[in-house]
């Protein structure tokens, strides 16, 4: 699973946890109250944090694209290192606090009366007046679409052109291998997955953006009667990216949906957290009966040289050093522990030794 375009799947994952857990989640409860009750702080983290996962989504999806660019039409030349996608990952962060930092500062509540009621609202109160009368805030806007929406969706259309043209419209010359069968088999797969996770992105996220550019040059829409209904509806839309893509990833990502059966399913079993059991050839220096995790009282080991199953009873301990250097290549010809005793079992019979029995 550690490959580059792995790291870069768990870091868009990563964005699309936080857009959920710390902004999704609080700014639905604004929502459906149209009252802002988390404190002014918060409201300027809620907008930071929109910002930066929005952009670091976008940025990722992008460093995926010209990745897949690089393995696909251009194979001869080096490919991204590990190190080199952590550093980018690092830079997408950056550029997208960067990008966000004016939400950090001028994120602000106001108090106002609905039918009666004091209410507050979380928004951004530029220098030149509030978001619908700001010629900064239009500003902002269309600089945050262009960079996070317009230009990140032309590179990757790009990139997936091209790649498409490679994996489907070329042909080689000669037959191939199957190998080399199997390997353009599954490079089309990761394209059309991350295809169908770009399309969707656009899509979602295309009427949020321009809903805030639209209302600048028609600011009465801002009164209608529906428009909150409106809003909602294009937010709940640009927010449900962030649901929708670890579902595309599980159900194309045959890796990604084996690791996360692995980590969520699993539930603390042998699969899971192996435990180490003494080998037949191999017992340890003395395991005492109440640090064994047998129920029954017995540790069971199948002998991969034979049919001979041989059960150690929960507490022995290995013989001197001077007989262990000299051990039978059978275990069940191993002579008695001189301080336990030892009960065996082998090809269905059972052979018990008693404290009397041991020879001293």
């Amino acid at each position: 699973m550690r490959t580059v375009t792995n790291y870069f799947l768990v870091n868009l994952s990563f964005a699309d946890l936080m857009m959920a857990s710390l902004n999704c989640l609080f700014n639905f409860i604004y929502m459906l109250h149209s009252d802002w009750v988390f404190g002014v702080r918060y409201c300027q983290l809620s907008n930071f944090i929109a910002n930066v996962t929005v952009a670091a989504s976008v940025f990722t999806l992008t460093g995926i694209s010209f990745d897949r660019y690089q393995a696909i039409v251009r194979p001869m030349r080096p490919r991204m290192s590990k190190t080199c996608s952590l550093i980018m990952i690092a830079v997408i962060w950056l550029s997208g606090m960067l990008l966000a930092i004016p939400c950090l500062l001028y994120s602000t509540t106001k108090e106002y009366r609905s039918k009666g009621i004091l209410k507050t609202a979380c928004l951004l109160s530029w220098p030149d007046g509030l978001p619908d009368v700001s010629y900064m805030d239009f500003i902002y806007q269309v600089l945050f679409f262009v960079v996070t929406y317009a230009v990140p969706m032309l590179g990757m259309t790009f990139f997936y052109s091209a790649m498409g043209r490679v994996l489907w419209g070329s042909r080689s010359i000669g037959e191939l291998t199957q190998r080399q069968l199997d390997s353009i088999q599954s490079k089309r797969k990761v394209v059309k997955m991350f295809i169908l996770v770009i399309v969707i992105f656009g899509i979602c996220w295309l009427p949020y953006h321009s809903y805030f550019i639209y209302t600048h040059f028609d600011p009465s829409i801002l009164y209608m009667k529906y428009v909150q209904h409106m809003y909602l509806g294009f937010y709940w839309l640009a927010m449900a990216n962030a649901m929708v893509n670890p579902i595309i990833y599980y159900w194309m990502n045959a890796k990604f949906r084996s690791y996360f059966r692995t980590a969520i399913l699993c539930r603390w079993r042998d699969t899971c957290f192996r435990r180490k059991r003494p080998l037949p050839d191999s017992p340890p220096d003395c395991i005492s009966q109440s640090g064994s995790r047998s129920r029954s009282g017995i540790e069971e080991h199948n002998d991969s040289r034979g049919s001979t199953a041989v059960v150690w009873q929960r507490s022995w301990c290995r013989p001197p050093l001077a007989q262990r250097s000299q051990r039978p290549s059978s275990l069940a010809s191993c002579p008695p522990c001189p301080r336990c005793p030892h009960r065996t079992y082998y090809d269905g019979k059972t052979t018990t030794i008693l404290e009397n029995e041991i020879p001293n």
